[in-house]
């Protein structure tokens, strides 16, 4: 089950998906409350930092000041592929548009201001066109 390492394949077959939903990051003492199934944790000596649904987030009375829309990018990357972060964080910071990515074992994540996803995920098709 080895992904991609080639930075060319991957950035032709990158497949950008918009997940649907709005997601916040907030963090808390602990582990999540009761409601908040978060898509990603990250453990910082501050607290446990939590990606999640607003509705979810809100629900629990969690605050936050980011809103993003969630991009997955569908091409199975190797963790120890080397450029595509670079090459798509690139992208989208050369148009204005900010990004937090995330690698999982199959994919990368991308968490970009909701209000510019779509665009977002233009731009790295655009990138994908012009990598063929």
């Amino acid at each position: 089950m080895n992904g991609e390492r080639d930075l060319g394949t991957l950035l032709r077959a990158m497949r950008p998906e918009l997940n649907p939903g709005r997601y916040v990051f907030t963090t808390v003492r602990g582990g999540p409350p009761a409601g908040v199934t978060p898509v990603v944790t990250v453990a910082e000596p501050e607290g446990l930092t939590l990606v999640a649904r607003a509705e979810e987030a809100d629900a629990a009375g969690l605050g936050y000041d980011y809103v993003a829309g969630w991009i997955t990018l569908r091409v199975h990357s190797a963790l120890e592929a080397v450029g595509l972060t670079a090459a798509v964080a690139g992208e989208l910071a050369a148009a204005g548009v900010s990004c937090n990515v995330v690698a999982g074992y199959y994919h990368d994540h991308l968490f970009v201001p909701y209000e510019r996803a779509d665009e977002a995920v233009a731009l790295l098709l655009d990138l994908a066109r012009r990598s063929a």
